[in-house]
């Protein structure tokens, strides 16, 4: 048996014929399993939906108690017929909830990702390698010259921003899904107990994660008559917003921007961002070739991103590797988080 014997690369993304479902379908189906809740992968609509209780949940917050017909958790480590197939999920380490999915059919394993990364992230569990005769990953970071540094020392970039500039409020952009939170938890860890104070586009989910029992300190939200008074203090907000008229009333803002993409200096300064954090959510180039040989898969599948370095070095070491150029995946877009403040 072959992967291609059990899922199908359509125009709505990756279809497993003998389950009848689709995986982190870009457009409305009967049936979908989701790997994590950025929307890029969990579109509302779908008639079924089969994801983990926490990917459930934000799916929830995010586009309403009623984003789907039928919800079925997948509990970790469970398997679960769905058709003529079994499915297991297992920690992605990429945002809350977010998780992998095995698929068995006549003794054959294959391994969907979705996004994943391999460092430690004090907000959700870790990855967990899975054995499998192919592989389905993504390929974000998928070049050799991405190699993410220690989130902490980039924190620690921060804070002494912070103590060099007292008098300026610095305002941090990251995704309102797991990247804010994770900031919030890596400034905790570095000793920062001060307020840290978070645009209304992150204000539920990061209340979210609260009830999930992940420690955060103080986060109140930023009342606009208050931005003047902010001097000194860390605001996290989207993206999009550290460029846009809400940030002007802060006092002599320092922008900080954390991403993956921020090693790209030239990307940077496009995006007007004095202050660039290192802190991606996705494996980088070496993570990337680490996992892969850590599954021990005959088959590479590449979703997005560099698929075709990825799928280069795959073949190096003799395996079966082709990229799928899957249109639609990637990062949420800025004008996706500052929706998810509505």
């Amino acid at each position: 048996m072959s992967a291609s014997q059990i899922l199908t690369q359509t125009p709505l993304g990756l279809y497993c014929a003998g389950g009848d479902f689709h995986l982190d379908p870009m457009r409305p189906v009967p049936r979908a399993l989701v790997t994590h809740g950025h929307s890029d992968h969990a579109r509302s609509g779908h008639d079924a939906v089969m994801a983990t209780a926490q990917t459930l949940d934000i799916m929830a917050l995010r586009y309403g108690e009623d984003f789907t017909l039928s919800r079925q958790v997948a509990v970790l480590g469970e398997w679960t017929r769905v058709g003529a197939v079994r499915v297991r999920f297992h920690p992605a380490g990429h945002v809350l909830g977010s998780a992998q999915i095995e698929i068995e059919q006549g003794g054959f394993h294959l391994v969907v990702s979705g996004d994943y990364k391999r460092a430690i992230d004090p907000t959700c569990l870790p990855f967990e390698p899975v054995r499998c005769h192919a592989f389905i990953t993504e390929a974000t970071f998928g070049l050799p010259v991405f190699r993410h540094p220690d989130a902490a020392d980039e924190i620690g970039k921060l804070l002494a921003s912070r103590a060099l500039f007292p008098e300026r409020t610095h305002i941090l952009g990251a995704y309102a899904l797991g990247k804010a939170q994770r900031l919030m938890a890596l400034l905790r860890a570095a000793g920062y107990d001060r307020p840290i104070y978070v645009h209304g586009a992150l204000e539920k989910l990061t209340a979210y994660y609260g009830r999930q029992g992940i420690a955060l300190g103080e986060t109140p939200k930023v009342v606009a008559a208050e931005r003047p008074k902010l001097g000194g203090e860390i605001v996290i907000c989207p993206p999009g917003a550290i460029k846009d008229l809400w940030a002007r009333k802060f006092p002599d803002p320092v922008t900080a921007a954390a991403s993956g993409w921020m090693r790209v200096r030239a990307r940077a300064r496009q995006k007007g961002v004095e202050l660039p954090l290192i802190v991606s959510d996705h494996a980088d180039w070496e993570a990337l070739c680490t996992t892969v040989v850590e599954t021990g898969c005959e088959e590479l599948w590449v979703t997005h991103g560099e698929a075709d370095a990825l799928v280069h070095w795959a073949g190096t070491r003799g395996l079966d590797a082709k990229p799928l150029h899957l249109i639609g995946y990637g990062e949420e877009t800025e004008d996706e988080m500052l929706d998810a403040a509505a």
